[in-house]
């Protein structure tokens, strides 16, 4: 009987804890990211959504600039969670591959730029406490990594083109690769 009061207290906790987490959200996360994309929006409005859209088309005619600078720009200027939403702008057939791009950027520029994801700041630090116990230099590793992931980001992205245009094949989908309206 004790096993089974043990279970259901455990189960019960379980989804105290989800309501706890859910508050403390709604208190710090969900703020952030709402005056972060009023922030964004006002921002597109004071330039202008033809300039903006114009950045994609730019950033389009490459995978160099689509899937590298792009992605930096963004999350440097915009953070996590908000630089997935520069690819709003960017035709259907590229928007897969931006955010494949996009979400690996925002992990492998921790090291040097703290601010772009720093909900998960505590991995990059676990593991540049490490590296200076070794006696060796964290920035080191930092430019590093972002280098690496750079690179990786790129093929990352890159690959997700290919494997959009099979699958769009394989499903019938045609998908625009050209940016003719602003959504």
């Amino acid at each position: 009987m004790e096993w089974i009061v043990q279970f259901a207290q455990g189960f019960m906790n379980l989804f105290q804890t989800g309501g706890e987490t859910f508050i403390s959200w709604m208190t710090s996360i969900v703020p952030l990211v709402l005056m972060l994309m009023i922030a964004m929006n006002a921002l597109i409005a004071l330039l202008g959504e033809e300039r903006v859209t114009k950045l994609a088309r730019i950033s389009t005619k490459n995978p160099v600039s689509r899937y590298m600078i792009l992605p930096f720009v963004a999350a440097f200027m915009l953070g996590n969670p908000m630089s997935m939403t520069m690819g709003r702008f960017l035709p259907e057939f590229y928007k897969p591959s931006y955010i494949a791009a996009q979400m690996q950027f925002c992990h492998t520029s921790n090291g040097i730029f703290p601010h772009i994801n720093p909900g998960e700041l505590f991995v990059w630090l676990g593991i540049a406490n490490g590296v200076a116990q070794l006696g060796l230099n964290e920035m080191e590793l930092a430019i590093r990594y972002l280098l690496v992931g750079l690179v990786m980001n790129f093929v990352g992205g890159w690959s997700t083109d290919f494997i959009t245009e099979r699958i769009s094949k394989q499903q019938g989908v045609v998908l625009s690769k050209s940016v003719e309206t602003v959504i």
